[in-house]
């Protein structure tokens, strides 16, 4: 099987299909196989103090993965100790805060974090719209079919849905929550109910109200120029009323883990696929540098324990949030 499909037969199946189709069934033929268990053992633990929910993790998922290194990815996963923090009790900020490649987006129930950018911009811009994305065509980055790969420094992450998780939790077209965003916010994907307030109204994938722009971007020395096709982030906009999502790839409704409704973000099947923008205030923890995964206060590295009847702790307050 062929690691990954070229540019232009990737884009096509989007075009052709709808990401919706070409993913609804796990068959993922452009990603690499995930055929090997991580060399590490899988260590996450969440727990709840105060006002916050912490996570300490080594990001090793507990799932098969692509054999990395591959043609795409040259880099090997080790393990990290992480540790994050995010409020318990989160709230609607006054303006939509969007994502940079400084933070990373959230973190999965299984300790992997989910960081959808890429580090590529158009001319090496690195505060400009023209940053390559990798889901929708930019090359052969080694993802596997949990849309996932390496970092140079051995942290592996998910770009997209993380689809191996999800049939590890034998969640399979459930509404399934996947983990928290750097604000708090539950992530839940792809799919909800089909009227967000009520949860016997049946389960349908969420569909996100991006769209690829009509045109020509700018040429340079202001743009990279050429037509808008999905290479680019800056290649796509958000278009009220379109889909089932706000700008930031998130809803208010009912959820399993939150009966009485909440805030919470989807991981969709087309772009964007995770959020690139909070809702809420995300916590420095999140941030990359300095360091990556810590609370950024003293007493904050500390190992908590389980909540009250082992692993997973309670992922919500009674009454959502």
């Amino acid at each position: 099987m062929e690691l990954a499909l070229s540019r232009r037969r990737l884009l096509g199946l989007f075009a052709v299909a709808g990401a919706g189709t070409w993913l609804s069934g796990g068959n993922v033929e452009a990603f690499t196989d995930p055929n090997v268990w991580p060399k590490y053992k899988s260590k996450v633990h969440f727990y709840i103090r105060g006002r916050y929910r912490y996570v300490t993790s080594n990001d090793i998922p507990d799932h098969k993965v692509g054999k990395f290194p591959d043609r795409g990815c040259p880099n090997t996963i080790h393990p990290h100790t992480f540790h994050f923090r995010m409020a318990l009790h989160p709230s609607i900020a006054r303006n939509f805060t969007p994502l940079t490649n400084q933070i990373d987006f959230g973190i999965a129930r299984d300790g992997v974090v989910f960081d959808p950018g890429t580090a590529n911009f158009w001319h090496h811009h690195r505060h400009s719209v023209w940053n390559f994305e990798l889901m929708t065509g930019y090359g052969n980055l080694g993802l596997d079919q949990s849309h996932a790969h390496v970092q140079p420094d051995g942290i592996y992450h998910y770009h997209g849905l993380p689809t191996e998780f999800i049939k590890a939790s034998h969640a399979w077209g459930q509404v399934f929550l996947l983990g928290y965003a750097a604000d708090g916010f539950p992530i839940y994907g792809p799919w909800g109910y089909r009227n967000p307030h009520d949860s016997h109204s049946g389960i349908k994938a969420l569909r996100s109200g991006y769209r690829i722009k009509t045109g020509w971007r700018p040429k340079p020395p202001h743009g990279p120029g050429g037509r808008y096709d999905g290479k680019y982030a800056g290649d796509f906009e958000y278009v009220h009323n379109v889909g089932d999502l706000d700008q930031a790839n998130g809803r208010y409704g009912v959820t399993p883990e939150y009966p009485h409704g909440t805030y919470y973000y989807v991981i969709t099947e087309t772009y964007p696929f995770v959020g690139r923008y909070f809702r809420g205030t995300p916590d420095r923890s999140f941030f990359k540098q300095p360091p990556r995964g810590r609370f950024g206060r003293p007493g904050g590295r500390r190992r908590g324990g389980f909540g009250p009847g082992g692993w997973p702790p309670p992922f919500g307050p009674p009454g959502g949030g």
